[in-house]
């Protein structure tokens, strides 16, 4: 255990919308941050890409302001969290990146997916994977690269170039390329990793044509990741900890039971349920990954992937201009009665769980001449509600579990109005934590764990604290009713 009394721990986490570091108490308290928003691109209808150079440069310089405040040498170690999917590939000698990073919400291979659903290959992918076949995870997107980046294929074939998510990227550069692995959660949602096996899968690598000499090494979730380059951050810090983000919040939440579930409203909302030791494929289109491994042990999650959730307030913001801040949307939303029968389905980057329709498009049904902006508005907040509750039916006939309550956070879990109808529209208790910055915590955590700051997850867990409940109040007829025109709205853009 380190000597400081007092140790910290720096967690990174980066997102599809900003690269943070969070310093944390042992206790679980922020005591500081530092934040840089990040630019996407759009160079074609359905793409999404980010510049690699920009998420290194964004994160040095929020780590690197948290260690020159760091005097008293605190800091224990570095716990890495990052948007999950999305796909960067590099040269081994210079590091640099043949091309941008291409996200998560990407949907450039959606018609080769279809061409591998038509040749009936999904069973096989999702028997291994847990995932259905989609352009959401990495495979197509390094196939993309490796098939349309000119020589990158020969250099991968030659062993020059490394493949990684986020995390992977980031442990190279903070290593000074000394380390190229990545862990369990992250490797979960490549499309080409056994997680039943637990290991980079030949036939799946076949499938889509990729080198396996691109792969990172696996690890546990709290394992030894290496230490930072002194010549990179100034000070040699053990990585003893990392994650893909809604597993991370999935141990911020301390979702450690069979049957507990997190939601994270984000970007994109994501819900995940912890089922234990076994793996299981869904029977409803949900995906099965796996939540955390330590000790080489896998504990497995079914998860429901919705593409966009705050995301489509700001397009309300960026796009439309209807508001200026997106505090402004709860009393916008409480400003009329109700949702005048308009519902908002935001598709803008095709439908995921339970639906998997990559080509959907996002509508605004049910407009009136009485329609104003604050029904637009309530209409895209009640829609996050309304998607949880297409996951929760989801889970509860997949898992067995009918949980009583759900774990939330996020951005959007800051608007009370979310909150409220959230918890009327799936008719149970809506839990927030304490400490709302739960995917940062939990990648602490595991730093944590691996630098003996905690005993174990037991310890974690005494360690989550309720900041406020939300309770329904919404009677069966009227949740009926709007869920049902909710259906009707989505059909309407399935057609």
């Amino acid at each position: 255990m380190p000597q400081d009394k007092n140790p910290t721990i720096l967690a990174i986490d980066q997102g599809t919308t900003s690269s943070r570091a969070i310093l944390f108490s042992r206790d679980g308290d922020i005591l500081e941050s530092h934040q840089k928003e990040l630019t996407l691109h759009y160079p074609h209808k359905g793409w999404v890409e980010q510049n690699a150079e920009d998420i290194w440069r964004d994160t040095l310089w929020a780590c690197r302001e948290i260690i020159k405040n760091d005097t008293a040498h605190t800091i224990a170690g570095i716990g890495i969290t990052n948007q999950r999917e999305t796909t960067i590939i590099w040269d081994r000698d210079t590091g640099e990146p043949v091309y941008n990073a291409i996200v998560w919400q990407d949907r450039r291979a959606a018609q080769y997916c279809q061409q591998l659903i038509d040749q009936g290959l999904e069973a096989t992918v999702t028997s291994k994977t847990g995932l259905l076949l989609d352009p959401y995870f990495s495979a197509t997107k390094i196939k993309w690269v490796l098939d349309n980046v000119q020589g990158a294929r020969d250099k991968a074939q030659a062993g020059k170039l490394a493949f990684g998510t986020v995390d992977s990227f980031l442990l190279w550069r903070l290593t000074d390329g000394k380390v190229h692995a990545t862990d369990a959660t992250n490797a979960a949602r490549t499309m080409i990793y056994n997680i039943v096996e637990g290991a980079w899968d030949d036939e799946l690598l076949t499938l889509f044509d990729i080198p396996k000499s691109l792969l990172p090494n696996v690890r546990d979730n709290v394992s030894d990741f290496g230490v930072s380059a002194e010549k990179i951050l100034g000070r040699a810090l053990m990585i003893g900890g990392m994650a893909g983000d809604q597993q991370a919040a999935t141990i911020g939440q301390a979702c450690f039971e069979a049957g507990m579930v997190k939601s994270t409203y984000g970007t994109g909302c994501f819900m995940l349920m912890n089922i234990g030791d076994d793996f299981k494929v869904s029977k409803n289109r949900l995906l099965t990954t796996i939540a955390y491994q330590l000790n080489g042990k896998p504990t497995y999650a079914i998860e429901g992937a919705i593409f966009v959730a705050g995301a489509a307030v700001q397009w309300l913001r960026d796009n439309l201009g209807l508001f200026d801040d997106a505090v402004q949307t709860a009393e916008m939303a409480r400003s009329v009665a109700d949702n005048n029968e308009v519902y908002f389905v935001p598709a803008f980057t095709g439908l995921g769980a339970p639906y998997w329709k990559p080509e959907a498009k996002a509508a605004i049904i049910g407009l009136s001449r009485e329609s104003t902006k604050a029904h637009v508005v309530r209409a895209a907040l009640e829609a996050q509600a309304y998607q949880t509750l297409d996951l929760m039916e989801a889970f509860v006939k997949d898992s067995g579990f009918d949980p009583k309550l759900i774990r939330v956070d996020g951005g959007l879990v800051a608007n009370d109005f979310v909150c409220q109808f959230l918890a009327d529209m799936i008719n149970r208790p809506v839990d927030l934590p304490k400490v709302i910055e739960t995917t940062a915590l939990g990648a602490s955590y595991l730093a944590g764990l691996q630098l003996g700051l905690y005993k174990d997850i037991d310890d974690i867990a005494a360690r989550w604290s309720k900041a406020n409940s939300y309770f329904p109040e919404m009677d069966d007829a009227q949740r009926d009713l709007l869920y049902g025109q909710w259906k009707h709205a989505v059909a309407r853009i399935l057609l």
